[in-house]
């Protein structure tokens, strides 16, 4: 039960503060991934186990010491807590997700166009009213997988050191997880490993947004689309979630330069902002049953 309640501590916590304004831990974690990279990555030339050697140094050590403090007397359940809330990000996720919407509406393209380019990766600065908010809606149900659903299984599953082993390593993944010539074999490491950590939760993530949308759409369009997608994990989530809300999501994007022509995910009208809000109430919706299921597993267990 003890889980179940610490989870709900730290979600708190995150509705609460947010991500911490001046000093945040993945910040200072991305500088030293930065010189990681710049010590051990030799480019294309490289060794896969080159990758394997950096990720150990940067995630190992502080996973052992999260370990260590949360088994400490009286304040490992704060060390808990803490970790998690540094690992989730529901509050962010809407405070990125609501400007663009907000920009959709007010009929301001320009600023919807910069403002959900803080959330994706393709080039936005010829998106339509309709990429906007498709590309949006996409990153919230992606990244409520990534950002914060994963890091509760990752709590529940192997406590605080658990969490910070997941988080760490999903933050690996999108610094270096490129299929470029600069980061193809360095960063293969980090993307095998996220794959890995994130294959369970994924399809949780997938099957939680079915049962609080429409669920046999939802399931359909996981069977039968998320084969097509090309990352293992975001298919089902994206595909379910697209289901879950009856629209249509996908399609072609430009990234880096590039234009890949992504399968379409999902049935029903293109997404509009106002489908933005209905992915982050599907999100919020999907932590309260999270919530529920472990403080009342935890109950029964009891």
């Amino acid at each position: 039960m003890s889980i179940g309640l610490l989870s709900l501590g730290a979600v708190a916590l995150d509705a609460l503060l947010g991500e911490p304004r001046r000093w945040h831990p993945l910040v200072a974690f991305g500088k030293l991934a930065n010189r990681l990279e710049h010590r051990f990555n030799t480019g294309g030339r490289g060794w896969r186990s080159h990758g394997v050697t950096a990720w150990g140094l940067a995630v190992l050590p502080l996973t052992i010491a999260v370990w260590v403090l949360s088994e400490l007397p009286h304040i490992g359940w704060l060390v808990g807590v803490i970790a998690l809330y540094a690992a989730i990000g529901l509050r962010s996720l809407n405070e990125h997700a609501e400007p663009v919407a907000n920009a959709l509406q007010a009929g301001d393209l320009d600023e919807a166009r910069r403002r959900v380019g803080y959330m994706v990766s393709r080039e936005t600065r010829e998106l339509d009213d309709p990429a906007v908010a498709r590309a949006a809606t996409e990153s919230v149900l992606e990244n409520g997988s990534d950002a914060v659903f994963a890091a509760l299984f990752w709590f529940a599953v192997a406590g605080a050191p658990g969490v910070v082993l997941y988080r760490l390593s999903n933050t690996l993944d999108a610094m270096w997880g490129y299929r470029n010539e600069r980061f193809e074999r360095f960063g293969w490491a980090a993307a095998r490993i996220d794959d890995v950590l994130n294959y369970i939760p994924a399809r949780l993530v997938a099957l939680t947004y079915a049962l609080l949308g429409k669920t046999r759409l939802a399931l359909r369009c996981w069977r039968q689309q998320a084969p097509l997608w090309d990352s293992p994990n975001a298919g089902p989530v994206m595909a379910a979630g697209a289901g879950a809300l009856g629209v249509a999501l996908g399609g072609p994007a430009i990234y880096h330069g590039e234009l890949h022509e992504r399968p379409r995910l999902g049935e029903g009208p293109v997404a509009c902002a106002d489908d933005i809000g209905r992915a982050m109430d599907l999100v919020r919706q999907g932590v309260l049953l999270w919530l529920a299921v472990l403080i009342l597993g935890g109950w029964l267990l009891a």
